[in-house]
């Protein structure tokens, strides 16, 4: 990786985010429909290699049913207003349509008057259970040794650790950190965990057990992470970086597979594509999903960075509707946008280059595009 002088005390990385690479069929092309969209983490196999964010905005326990049958896992946030409130559906009408002025003080408020509630997390889980599909829910850092084992128990299929930046190694002088080593050996499910963006920290992270790394900080459309704490990944490089991870642990562990999974800036099917291209088995979505008439923030957008009770780093979008979950992961679509039928804009760009699955289009040679 190329580096530059940025004065004379400090040099640093070159790094591209998604919008300055581009895909570059270089080989035979082939039919549609004999490409394969799927992707299997685990033992549990999905249609499409999409993951629905763990946001209030995109899942509910109804729409992570609606998703599942659509072959896309939908993580229900175990932090957010489903385990606090018996029925939160007031509550989400009001955050899609106070001001932006009101937005956040509102949030704060929602998500901060009342505990999780254990017997909440256990009735959304056999909710979604019931149904058939796959359940998959999502913890913090900091709620993980308090709600993970009440997932297990209840019976979650996959469990999601995602904060703002994840490490192998917190250090605190105030409370005992969570051992992610450790907490991953004794739970009984696999353990998709992150964010990071760099080589290192995703190998410190496939070292701890996860099935599965987070690249990125997720919520881009919805967090100002950069603005507030100065901090930002270019994806494309970021996501490449964690694939090297991933391709050397696999090495190192006489043949563990740890998935990559892009967090963060794939707000479009082009997006997505590129993501795939760097070397990501699957992408978590959260602002396109949020777009769905049938999402529970009604075209409304948001993140746990926006209700942090001290430090707001995320805001309320209104991102308006684009169509259902149906039309935007599978289509019809009546836009030209990229913001519907994401699986066919996939399938449309493998079979354009010829790739027949996902592991062979992570193959695929992307170019610079700067804009």
């Amino acid at each position: 990786m190329s580096e530059i002088e940025i004065g004379r005390g400090k040099r640093g990385r070159v790094a591209y985010s998604f919008d300055e690479v581009a895909v570059a069929p270089s080989r035979r092309t082939r039919d549609d429909d004999e490409v394969s969209t799927a992707w299997q983490i685990d033992a549990y196999r999905f249609e499409a290699p999409i993951i629905a964010a763990p946001m209030d905005s995109v899942v509910s326990p109804t729409s992570a049913v609606t998703l599942g049958r659509l072959g896309v896992p939908a993580v229900l946030n175990l932090d957010g207003l489903w385990t606090r409130y018996d029925d939160p559906t007031s509550l989400l009408e009001q955050i899609s349509s106070i001001p932006d002025s009101e937005a956040i003080p509102f949030l704060q408020r929602a998500y901060h008057e009342r505990s999780v509630d254990p017997g909440l997390v256990r009735e959304r889980i056999a909710a979604i259970r019931e149904s058939g599909v796959t359940v998959a829910v999502g913890v913090s850092p900091s709620s993980a040794a308090e709600l993970a084992p009440i997932a297990a128990t209840a019976g979650t299929d996959l469990l999601v650790i995602r904060g703002t930046t994840v490490s192998a190694e917190h250090v605190s002088s105030a409370h005992e950190p969570l051992n992610l080593k450790t907490f991953i050996h004794e739970l009984e499910v696999p353990v998709i965990v992150g964010g990071c963006a760099t080589y290192q920290a995703a190998l410190h992270l496939m070292r701890t057990g996860a099935a599965g790394v987070l690249v990125g900080f997720g919520g881009g459309a919805a967090h100002t992470t950069s603005d507030v704490l100065g901090i930002r990944v270019p994806m494309a490089s970021a996501v490449a970086d964690v694939a090297a991870a991933r391709r050397d642990y696999l090495d190192e562990s006489g043949g563990r597979y740890v998935h990559v999974i892009a967090d963060g800036s794939v707000g479009s099917s082009g997006s997505l594509v590129k993501a795939i291209a760097c070397g990501a088995d699957a992408v978590m979505v959260g602002s396109m999903l949020a777009r769905a008439s049938d999402a529970p923030g009604h075209g409304a957008h948001w993140g746990a960075e926006a209700w942090h009770a001290n430090l707001p780093r995320g805001e309320r979008k209104q991102l308006g509707v684009v169509g259902t979950f149906e039309e935007i992961l599978v289509g019809p679509s009546a836009t030209a946008d990229g913001s519907a039928n994401l699986i066919g804009a996939l399938r449309k760009a493998m079979a354009t280059s010829g790739y027949s699955d996902i592991k062979a289009f992570q193959r695929i040679d992307v170019v610079l595009d700067p804009q």
